[in-house]
């Protein structure tokens, strides 16, 4: 059964096409992406209830990547077991995997936080985490503009300014008492988000921090640390945010610089470089029988808790055999346990509810790229992509992962080809953000990207409607 906004429908649909034309415009004022999207009336109403899983859902989170960042360093130590690096490490070079172990290092995590959050009718899921998330720019946009159209009488979810405010917190900690500039570097492959991250700079700026949106080659290296040319004047770069992705480092240019001048003291880089922190195959290492324990202790019975609830069963496609007595952990085709990856080939089309998708270090894993939903194939191509991600584990590992489907929502959004406003049925990706400073970590934000109901993959496709999250009016 659908879930119908209720403010939406208060207004006439002269009113709502009115107000669809003032965001469209105001989105096309701020040069973000000519809103090449669906565009709502409203924001996507969340329950009170729902707003307080998401604020708990930060520390959680928070808690879950410090544990992972301390289970890959005993592992390493041989406290936990060695073959938990192993599979954290697959895949990467060892230079980095060298430069991520560096003391200096061990204990940074990711400082933006952003889970990838669907609704279903049983209850929320998080299907992966992204620690080089795009959309901030585009947040905090949107969250302007719906909090202005209604003269904040509409409570967004962290505010007209949540996510400028959040993301300048957590920058400042990086920056502590030094006086030099902070710079956001876009890759090549990182381009199309740009814009957003340039308004989101610019309006940092306007909160008297001095942040500039650059590309890597933009950075000058001297004796001193890294520099930027601002205004004609060459000033001090204190703190990087790293807006590219690690396997994408040889095709960045100056990126050993930045290393070098991180190495050194000279300069904070978040997210830091760690490529065991960005893989999907955590929450296959979550709910591995083995590292029960140590997630117990590390999260706590209530953290441990709600984690699983919204986690789902997740496994490492790992090629090697198994012994003739066992299984794979909690991995069933209908009644039956699985002793074998081969056994999934011949899986019906009800029985193959799962996704396969690359568990990072690789232009595939992120963007929607290279994920396969079992039972939207037909079996010839699910045998295929199946026998892909084995083959592939040497250098891209992949992860096998339940789907869960999102119940529906009923949006309204703007259809220019009719001038009219019309409504949608689709199924939503909610993307909340939370920035970590000084050891805490706060809710700044949710996107909500509502999809077409017939489409089993969420992402910001053109037929998507994007709208900030709200509190449900009482």
């Amino acid at each position: 059964m659908a879930h119908t906004q209720s403010l939406c429908p208060t207004l006439s649909t002269e009113a709502a096409y009115d107000r669809c034309t003032a965001i469209h415009t105001q989105l096309g004022h701020t040069d973000l992406f000519g809103a090449s999207w669906r565009v709502s009336p409203c924001p996507l109403f969340l329950s009170s209830d729902q707003l307080q899983f998401f604020v708990a859902l930060g520390p959680h989170l928070l808690s879950f990547y410090r544990g992972l960042n301390r289970l890959y360093g005993e592992s390493l130590k041989g406290l936990q077991p060695a073959w938990v690096a192993g599979y954290l490490d697959q895949g990467k070079p060892e230079s980095l995997r060298q430069y991520s172990r560096m003391k200096r290092f061990r204990d940074e995590i990711p400082a933006v936080i952003r889970p990838d959050v669907i609704p279903t009718p049983d209850g929320m899921v998080i299907t992966e985490l992204d620690s080089v998330p795009g959309g901030m720019g585009l947040t905090a946009c949107l969250s302007h503009i719906y909090h202005d159209l209604d003269d904040g009488h509409v409570r967004i979810i962290g505010g007209r300014n949540g996510m400028i405010q959040g993301f300048a917190r957590m920058l400042r900690s990086y920056q502590a008492q030094r006086v030099g500039c902070i710079a956001i570097l876009i890759s090549e492959e990182s381009k199309d988000y740009r814009q957003e991250m340039s308004w989101l700079a610019e309006q940092l700026r306007k909160e008297g921090l001095p942040v500039w949106c650059v590309e890597p080659r933009e950075i000058r290296f001297t004796e001193e640390g890294l520099r930027l040319e601002i205004d004609g004047s060459l000033q001090a770069v204190d703190v990087v945010y790293r807006f590219y992705e690690l396997f994408d480092l040889l095709n960045i240019p100056k990126a050993e610089l930045v290393q070098y001048a991180a190495k050194k003291g000279w300069v904070s880089v978040t997210p830091p470089y760690k490529p065991a922190l960005e893989e999907k195959s955590a929450f296959a290492l979550f709910h591995h029988p083995m590292l029960r324990p140590f997630w117990e202790k590390e999260l706590g019975v209530e953290c441990m808790l709600e984690l699983s609830r919204v986690i789902p069963k997740t496994w490492l496609l790992d090629p090697a055999p198994l012994p003739a007595i066992a299984t794979i952990p909690d991995l069933r085709i209908g009644t039956r346990a699985v002793a074998s990856w081969r056994d999934l080939e011949n899986a019906t089309q009800k029985e193959r509810r799962f996704v396969i998708k690359p568990s990072g270090f690789s232009p595939l894993a992120w963007g929607s790229r290279g994920v396969s939903v079992g039972h939207d194939m037909p079996q010839a191509e699910w045998v295929d992509a199946l026998h892909n991600a084995l083959v592939s584990f040497p250098t891209t590992p992949y992860i096998l992962q339940e789907f869960h489907k999102g119940r529906l929502f009923d949006m309204d959004f703007m259809d220019e080809s009719h001038g009219a406003v019309v409504r949608m049925s689709g199924r939503a990706r909610l993307s909340p953000y939370y920035f970590v400073s000084e050891g805490t970590v706060e809710l700044a934000g949710i996107l909500a990207t509502i999809c077409p109901a017939d489409k089993k993959i969420l992402h910001g496709m053109k037929d998507a409607i994007l709208v900030p999250c709200a509190v449900q009016p009482s």
